[in-house]
């Protein structure tokens, strides 16, 4: 009882620190850059986090949805002068609609397969997107207006950040709902014993397609406002990096643990930002995360820093000759 009144005063508090951060933090605009970005990954990357940590498959078609997300956005501002809430809800409904073609395509596929199509239908995706003349082809889609809601305009990443503020609170709030919800037992329940979930009346089948229609709109939604932070989307959005992106997210502070995609982008928003090797370093950086991630740390950083402290609070052995002693 005290660990959850605990959460519920330190993660809003936590909330208005990270809101505060960039201007305590001296306000300049690289900053400001940066905590934006941080915050439109992380949120892409919590759409694949439900799918990984949930529902136990690894999709490697997210992003696709990233890249609906932005394309929508562009186009339908770009083009039809929409606003953001109008661009934002054609963006979901985009989301819905290709999570729903690919849940059911995937539908009776599991873990090996199952990637593996999902992976294929990103490289589908790629290739479309660069030579479809709708979408830009390789020149992608430009003249996107900046973010204004309400008379307030965004012109700069400063002010920008409330708003990429906001969409990381709500998918946090969103996640969390989930992970309480019928569905995220449902979903966890499949993960750890499909054959238990179906004895249970649990379709697994069903519930895969439903948590897919869950996840796909959130990196949607990031894809949305990094169209707006970037006034400029192609191909590029499908490229390998943002899977990689993801998948190290997710995977290297810990799963099922609310704040872990967010740290995960952080830290390696925060190396290739501000400890920058290169491009190509970078990445060959980011892609060893990865590696080492799912090879030495199967709980992350978050489990191994908690079999850390297990190991400092263990007793020491007492020397035999002690023990015979008493």
């Amino acid at each position: 009882m005290q660990g959850a009144t605990f959460r519920k005063i330190a993660l809003p508090v936590l909330g208005l620190a990270f809101l505060a951060l960039p201007w305590l933090s001296g306000g300049a605009n690289v900053i400001f850059s940066a905590c934006v970005i941080i915050a439109i990954f992380a949120v892409m990357s919590y759409g694949l986090d439900v799918i990984v940590s949930d529902l136990g498959e690894v999709s490697l078609a997210h992003p696709v949805f990233f890249a609906g997300g932005a394309y929508t956005a562009a186009i339908a501002s770009s083009r039809a002068g929409l606003d953001p809430l109008s661009t934002l809800a054609l963006s979901l409904v985009v989301a819905l609609a290709l999570a729903a073609a690919i849940a059911f395509v995937t539908l009776r596929l599991r873990e090996f397969v199952f990637s593996l199509v999902t992976y294929a239908v990103s490289v589908v995706a790629m290739t479309v997107a660069s030579n479809w003349a709708f979408l830009g082809g390789s020149d992608g889609v430009t003249g996107i207006p900046a973010f204004e809601l309400f008379g307030y305009r965004a012109l700069t990443d400063k002010q920008l950040w409330p708003v990429a503020w906001v969409l990381l609170m709500t998918t946090l709030y969103l996640v969390a709902a989930f992970r309480k919800s019928r569905l995220g037992h449902a979903a966890m329940t499949v993960h750890l014993n499909p054959a238990l979930a179906r004895m249970s009346g649990i379709s697994p089948e069903l519930v895969r397609m439903k948590v897919f229609l869950v996840s796909a709109p959130i990196s949607a939604a990031a894809g949305w406002l990094y169209a707006y932070q970037r006034a400029y989307i192609s191909a590029d959005v499908l490229t390998p990096y943002f899977l990689i992106l993801m998948l190290t997210a997710v995977v290297l502070v810990g799963r099922r643990v609310l704040l872990a995609p967010l740290v995960g982008v952080t830290l390696i928003m925060l190396q290739e930002r501000f400890l920058s090797y290169g491009a190509y370093v970078d990445r060959i950086i980011l892609g060893t995360l990865l590696i080492i991630a799912l090879s030495f740390l199967p709980r992350g950083l978050y489990g191994l820093v908690q079999d850390s402290l297990s190991a400092l609070r263990r007793p020491k052995p007492q020397p035999r000759e002690q023990r015979q002693e008493t």
